[in-house]
């Protein structure tokens, strides 16, 4: 069979439209399908960075990072490690996943649903090489539900919510062993491993041992700076805590080691990718999966301020994540992007950058916000459910400036300063980018509440990103359609899928290991 001379340039044009699209897919960018290196940091605060203005902690190899690339200030993730973490793999709210109340504990016998099309499983479709290291804790107890059998093609790391950082064991209600896995092969062999260097490492060999010739996405999430076990919750190389002298607060000054490992860690995957030939290809994006659990919350010593709240509250300092994206392919950089973001927003954000059609999206409640990122074009969100608690019925809702927050516990609902602060005043200021620092008057002597006794709190975060200010009398309007709308998110809500404990779950029934039990 011949084809005519017309047929030829047809069918040369078609190729050359397709190299085009597959060049071009970067919003103007020329580049084939970039890698993307996803960091997730756990329980880091908005002020434990040194590029939000805190003085106390130099972040000098994140802040690079971040003041060469696009810092995204007005970002929100979900109060608690799960359901950020299930967010960033659906793209849903984790009110239509069953995600929304709570974390998954060891011992519950329950995951992230196996009907949910996952980050990796997306990209992998697309050609890319997927691989995870750190934490995972989206469920383990069926085999099923562990990262290399839902869409990674391998996974070092822990699948609890926490571990020690030397010997890797997770002690929780129901038992406490090993929680240190490659793929399905439980890892004894990495004792005294401090597990930010441990796992920076097996991302670097990832890097280094990746084919050039497809795409990678390394899913990167650091056990830093989550509390340990409580025997020692915060743990750290003693050559960095002795960095921190001039901190008085103990725990504190432990604490700022850990976040210089971790920013000491991500320097070196940075330079693996540089080695490697990968870089300039690359879309490396940076976010904590939730606020910092401040003043002694959670046995830690993270600090939000001047934003109020800590982890696992609906305030500002419990969801506003610190995050920014950094990249070669982005031709205007050193900015601060004040456009609407959140988690869920990834994963059609990067399905798009890596050739997908956002079409393919299971119902997805994230929006491809690129060209808000690249060109700080007006994003498409304009409003962000933070979440509904069907347990505590407590609630929070974002439309454009304002923000109701509804039957919030008035536990941790304060403005905390990092201790130590006053030892390290004198240190000179970290160079920022506009916009990049949050500054408010001193808190107020009387703290608004939001309880179920105290009614609905609305607050105009463009001029009071502290929360201050109930605005609920001036502008009943405003409430009374928010909580309408809330209202109709509680409708469209999925059950939670949290389940009681189980005591076969007990590492002492698999000699010694948290491993999937059923």
């Amino acid at each position: 069979m011949t084809m005519s001379l017309g047929g030829l340039v047809g069918c040369l044009r078609a190729c050359v439209l397709a190299f085009l699209i597959c060049v071009f897919q970067l919003g103007g960018v020329t580049a084939a399908k970039p890698n993307i290196i996803f960091i997730v940091a756990d329980d880091l605060g908005w002020n434990d960075v040194s590029f939000h203005g805190s003085p106390q902690i130099p972040t000098p190899n994140i802040d690079e990072l971040a003041n060469k690339g696009v810092i995204l200030n007005n970002y929100y993730v979900q109060p608690i490690c799960t359901p950020t973490r299930s967010a960033i793999m659906t793209g849903k709210y984790p009110i239509h996943t069953g995600m929304q109340h709570s974390v998954i504990e060891a011992s519950q016998p329950y995951g992230l649903g196996l009907n949910e099309t996952l980050l990796p499983q997306y990209l992998k479709k697309l050609g890319y090489a997927t691989h995870g290291v750190g934490k995972w804790h989206l469920g383990f107890f069926e085999r099923d539900y562990t990262p290399t059998h839902r869409g990674f093609d391998s996974f070092f790391g822990y699948w609890c919510g926490k571990s020690d950082y030397w010997d890797h064991s997770n002690n929780e209600v129901g038992g406490w062993g090993l929680d240190l896995h490659d793929g399905d092969k439980n890892v004894w062999t990495e004792w005294g491993q401090y597990s930010t260097e441990l796992f920076s490492k097996k991302a670097v060999d990832v890097i280094q041992s990746h084919n050039t010739s497809d795409p990678l996405f390394l899913y990167l999430a650091f056990q830093a700076v989550h509390s340990a076990n409580y025997i020692q919750p915060l743990q750290a190389p003693p050559n960095l805590i002795a960095k921190f002298g001039g901190i008085k607060n103990m725990q504190r000054r432990i604490f700022a080691a850990m976040v210089t490992s971790m920013d000491q860690s991500i320097k070196k995957v940075v330079d693996a990718l540089k080695a490697n030939n990968m870089y300039n290809n690359s879309i490396i994006v940076f976010t904590t999966d939730n606020g910092g659990p401040a003043n002694g919350f959670d046995m830690n010593m993270a600090s939000n301020y001047p934003l109020r709240g800590v982890k696992a509250t609906l305030w500002e300092g419990g969801i506003r994540g610190a995050s920014f994206v950094h990249s070669p392919l982005i031709k205007s950089t050193g900015r601060v992007s004040t456009q609407m973001m959140h988690v869920t927003d990834w994963l059609p954000t990067l399905y798009v950058r890596a050739g997908g059609d956002i079409h393919d999206m299971q119902e997805s409640d994230g929006f491809d916000i690129w060209d808000s990122i690249v060109t700080d074009d007006m994003s498409p969100r304009t409003e962000i459910l933070i979440n509904i608690d069907p347990v505590s019925n407590a609630a929070a809702y974002r439309v454009e400036n304002w923000k109701i927050v509804v039957n919030e516990t008035s536990r941790w609902s304060g403005w905390y300063p990092p201790p130590g602060l006053e030892a390290t005043q004198k240190q000179p200021k970290p160079t920022t980018l506009k916009n990049a620092v949050v500054t408010c008057t001193k808190p107020p002597p009387l703290t608004v509440q939001c309880t179920k006794e105290t009614g609905p709190c609305l607050f105009d975060l463009s001029s009071d990103p502290c929360e201050y200010v109930n605005q609920a009398k001036n502008h009943p309007e405003v409430l009374q359609n928010m909580l309408q709308w809330l209202e109709k998110y509680k409708n469209d809500m999925v059950p939670i899928r949290n389940k009681n404990f189980d005591p076969a779950a007990n590492p002492n029934n698999r000699g010694g290991v948290w491993d999937a039990w059923r």
